[in-house]
């Protein structure tokens, strides 16, 4: 196969792709030359850094600056957004490509960005997907300089080479291709967003706020006050983990650390593995239903805890997490409890050592207080929680199947 044609390609083209300068092919604009950016205003339009816009092109408003609208006329002058165009970032987050949009009201661009704007025809959508390609980026990334401050000059942006088909139908369907994707991405990414704040209203209405003994929703059939405990009240008992040290060699035993304690859930990444001839014992391997206690980490984060709903016998945990057997509490009820703010905030009150370090002793939590409602009540609770945590679950997976997708397919259908 020629190295001038993409792996995968649709029906009915075969001409080799040209290489092109992307000065050649586009306008790389300086938004800004004067790179300062103008005061910030109570009330105007939006400045916008390559953070404060998605991919497709939404403006986070909490986070970009108000400028006066006047400004508006002065950057107008230097680039049409009525013109289709791409935003990368060239000062902050590198080689981060965004759809610069002109259907969302009136906004300017910070200099930490260029504006990109095709010509001869080219198919933006296209290219707009060839400059999220591994090869782009990185040939875009060896451009950088700046010992504390990365960044990438105009000048370099538009000596960039692009590999393109000369045919503007080929453009368009491979466009057209990345475009539906994008939007799919999209969509799903909308729907997790909303399934997760979903949940946090349930959180907020499905627990007693301060001061009250029911909670604002709850299921039917249940009317009894919520008693109030401390948490010496409902254990039976606590146990830290192995001392046995793992590493990445991705086989035997995985042992979760402070790490993998996420609040209320537990997280894979950089998992490591005891040797399987490691003699672990049997009160340091994970149970179903176990909730388990992070003892050490940063001042913000420790006291992280989650109930293990995953497979019996197959995980350990080390040392610095704390196992809690409980007597009168659904270990998927408390799960959602413990992590509510009024728990985990008297968590933190607990903690002691610095910003960087710090540790709460299982002990301490002997004082906290909480409300539980019956057992009963509790289950149901609990499952509707882990319910919706595995349909949040199903959904974030799909999107990262998605996202996988896309990068297999930027890998083969570009040159």
């Amino acid at each position: 196969m020629s190295n001038k044609v993409p792996q995968i390609r649709f029906n009915g083209y075969s001409d080799d792709w040209e290489e092109r300068k992307l000065g050649d092919i586009s306008k790389v604009i300086d938004p800004h030359p004067s790179h300062r950016a103008p005061a910030a205003t109570e009330e105007g339009i939006p400045f916008i850094g390559i953070g404060d816009v998605n991919e497709i092109g939404n403006i986070n408003y909490k986070t970009a600056r108000i400028v006066d609208a006047k400004i508006f006329d002065e950057h107008h002058n230097r680039y049409d957004l009525s013109i289709p165009s791409i935003g990368i970032g060239r000062v902050a987050s590198l080689g981060k490509v965004i759809r610069l949009r002109d259907d969302i009201g009136k906004y300017v661009v910070s200099p930490t960005m260029s504006v990109i704007q095709f010509t001869n025809n080219n198919d933006l959508d296209f290219l707009y997907s060839n400059m999220n390609t591994p090869i782009f980026q990185k040939q875009f990334k060896s451009f950088s300089n700046g010992s504390t401050r990365q960044s990438v000059g105009i000048q370099d942006l538009r000596i960039l080479m692009v590999s393109l088909p000369v045919d503007i139908e080929e453009q368009q369907k491979i466009g057209s291709f990345f475009k539906q994707l994008d939007d799919t991405i999209a969509l799903h990414q909308r729907k997790l967003d909303l399934l997760k704040e979903q949940k946090k209203g349930y959180l907020q209405k499905m627990f007693p706020k301060n001061g009250a003994k029911v909670p604002e929703l709850r299921f039917a059939g249940f009317a009894d006050d919520w008693e109030e405990r401390k948490f010496e009240n409902n254990i039976v008992s606590i146990q830290t983990g192995t001392n046995l040290l793992g590493t990445d060699a991705n086989e035997g035993t995985p042992l979760l650390k402070m790490g993998n304690i996420q609040r209320g859930y537990f997280s894979f990444n950089k998992l490591e593995y005891l040797d399987s001839n490691s003699n672990v014992e049997s009160e340091n391997i994970v149970n179903y239903g176990d909730f388990l206690f992070n003892t050490r980490n940063t001042l913000e984060l420790v006291g992280k805890g989650a109930t293990w709903t995953g497979m019996s016998g197959k995980y350990a945990f080390n040392s610095n997490i704390a196992r809690f057997k409980f007597n009168g509490i659904d270990t998927i009820f408390f799960n959602y409890l413990y992590n509510t703010q009024q728990v985990i905030s008297q968590v933190h009150a607990r903690a002691v050592g610095t910003t960087s370090v710090a540790a709460v002793y299982p002990r301490d939590l002997n004082s906290l207080l909480y409300y539980l409602p019956s057992i009963e009540e509790q289950k149901k609770i609990g499952s509707f929680f882990n319910q919706l945590d595995n349909t949040i679950a199903l959904h974030q997976r799909k999107l990262e199947l998605l996202k996988e997708q896309k990068k297999g397919f930027l890998q083969k259908m570009f040159v």
